[in-house]
């Protein structure tokens, strides 16, 4: 295909040399003169690994050359692959006037080549937030073009997932390859840049290939925080860190696995918030700041207040809540985070009735029965025998559980609203239902 690919910087680079090195004809485009002749000249703007072999063959066989005319680059191209940098402003927000400055460049190129032309399509690879496409940068260009997104001219987001150091070897054999793609068409033609690479390739709409670099992003960083922080406590406490966390990486089934990465409600139990406690407390008596584990309570108490303001932009004061236990199938009530739920609405004077098949006020003993009288004493009048009883009685419904019969009982449409913690198998279908609030989804 014939591509033009704005931004020589990294990314751009990277990317124009090694669709260049797959048989693809590549115009890059940068604003910066030297920049442009020094790819020319056969020599790579950026220091890494393999790309100086690289642009010096694919340069001395034409697959690649360099401008500063846009013109010429658009219209020497079917696909304008957008690689230009979206850095930080002062205040943190991110800076989006090179990606308007060449999308209003890019349409008005296409506006010349008039409606008969072949569809061109625009693919943004910069980084940016999700909505930036359509909301920012998809407007720009119809009116620079005169024309309408996925009709006139195609629009896809294409996220890049290149480490400094080794982004030629990451770009030949990438994780994943996602697209944002406005239409199929647009889609279609993005994949084909890349048919010839390995591993998953993902279509999806357009704010969700945005969402999903930042998602990448925010997780290696915190990983590392957090590798970083158990380090420094390790160190603090006479413990080889590297011991503990090959032992940590060995185990695929909990910790490096999707086991824990789906949104949903707090989390809770007898174990993750008093180990998270006595680890923070034992890193504070050693003098070692860790911000990124002291806030992980934090967080999770923020999480679990979403779902009592999802109740009270309701309006309504009759709430019925489906499970209780910290975990599906057990009566362990202990740190559960339905249990502190309910205590906060019934705290805010709202009329409750709960449902759990496991737990039953008669049974519950020991520990447990005294952690519920401790913290929920008005139980025994707040537990209902039935689903259907629940339902009868409330105006909104709280759904914690997965509990087959919960689920075969939930109304669609009319009735009362369903605030889901769960993400129900049904999610995606209710979504379009008014009576339906998702937690994080």
């Amino acid at each position: 295909m014939r591509i033009s690919v704005f931004g020589l910087g990294y990314v751009g680079c990277v990317s124009a040399a090694c669709l260049a090195g797959m048989g693809h004809e590549v115009i890059g485009v940068d604003v910066n003169r030297v920049k442009v002749d020094l790819v020319n000249d056969g020599k790579a703007p950026v220091v890494e690994e393999r790309i100086g072999e690289l642009i010096a063959d694919v340069v001395r066989t034409g697959a690649l050359r360099a401008t500063d005319d846009v013109r010429e680059a658009v219209l020497g191209s079917d696909v304008s692959l957008v690689c230009v940098g979206t850095p930080s402003e002062p205040n943190g927000s991110l800076c989006t006037t090179y990606l308007e400055r060449v999308a209003e460049q890019i349409g008005a190129v296409l506006a010349e080549r008039g409606r008969g032309a072949p569809r061109h399509t625009v693919v943004f690879r910069s980084t940016m937030l999700p909505g930036t496409c359509l909301n920012l940068l998809v407007p720009i260009l119809e009116k620079a073009v005169g024309g309408t997104a996925g009709v006139d001219f195609g629009v896809a987001v294409n996220p890049e997932f290149l480490r400094e150091g080794t982004s030629v070897r990451d770009f030949f054999d990438p994780p994943k390859t996602v697209i944002g793609q406005l239409d199929t068409a647009s889609g279609d033609t993005v994949a084909s840049l890349y048919e010839a690479l390995p591993g998953e390739v993902f279509r999806v709409p357009v704010p969700t290939a945005e969402a999903i670099k930042y998602a990448d992003n925010a997780f290696h960083g915190l990983k590392i925080g957090f590798a970083n922080e158990l380090g420094a406590v390790c160190q603090a406490l006479g413990v080889d860190s590297h011991q503990v966390m090959d032992v940590f990486l060995a185990d695929r089934k909990l910790n490096i696995s999707p086991a824990y990465l789906r949104p949903g409600f707090a989390f809770g139990g007898s174990c993750l918030p008093k180990d998270l406690r006595s680890l923070v407390y034992a890193a504070q008596r050693a003098d070692v700041s860790v911000p990124i584990l002291s806030h992980v309570l934090p967080s999770n108490s923020d999480h679990l207040q979403r779902a009592v303001d999802l109740v009270e932009r309701t309006g309504k004061r009759r709430v019925g809540l489906f499970g209780l236990s910290f975990k599906p199938g057990t009566d362990d009530l202990r740190e559960s985070p339905l249990v502190e739920l309910a205590e906060r609405l019934f705290g805010k004077g709202y009329d409750l009735k709960i449902y759990d098949a496991n737990v039953s006020l008669s049974r519950l003993l020991g520990a447990n029965r005294e952690y519920i009288e401790n913290r929920l004493p008005h139980l025994a009048q707040l537990l209902a025998d039935s689903v259907d009883e629940v339902l009868d009685f409330a105006d909104v419904c709280l759904v914690g559980t997965r509990d087959p019969a919960v689920l075969a009982a939930l109304p669609h449409g009319e009735g009362p609203v369903i605030v889901d913690l769960v993400r129900l198998p049904d999610a995606e279908a209710r979504r379009t239902e008014p009576g339906y609030l998702g937690l994080a989804w």
